[in-house]
């Protein structure tokens, strides 16, 4: 098995519906975003996947949440915009790209800050 993977970053705000304390007041992080896939073979070129392709995949998930108001985005405006739920998003838009008998997506991981992640898989 192969695995392979993009690091991208976005800023973004939002408040936590529900939540009682200090992030339920409107603030904001600059989220670092990994997505990994995972493969069993090679394309002729030697690849999972084409690094370009993962990258330009994950630009065009993480544009519409860069320096936004994440509660004002579906699906947030709904549900809150956690980074167990970002991760989620994420996921679910990443197999819209990468899932085939070749390549799967593995797992998203949402990190808040330096030390607080949130990763999502498949169970």
């Amino acid at each position: 098995m192969y695995y392979v993977s993009a690091v991208q970053h976005f800023s973004a705000a939002h408040s936590l519906r529900g939540y009682q304390g200090k992030c339920e007041n409107l603030h904001g992080h600059n989220y670092k975003v990994e997505v990994e896939l995972k493969g069993l073979e090679l394309t002729k070129a030697g690849m999972v996947v084409d690094f370009t392709d993962l990258r330009s995949a994950l630009d065009k998930i993480l544009s519409r949440m860069d320096h936004k108001h994440l509660n004002e985005i579906k699906p947030f405006d709904k549900i809150n915009p956690t980074a167990e739920n970002i991760a989620k998003l994420i996921y679910e838009e990443m197999l819209l790209k990468f899932s085939s008998k070749k390549i799967k997506v593995y797992h998203v991981v949402v990190w808040e800050s330096e030390g607080c992640k949130a990763t999502y898989g498949p169970k």
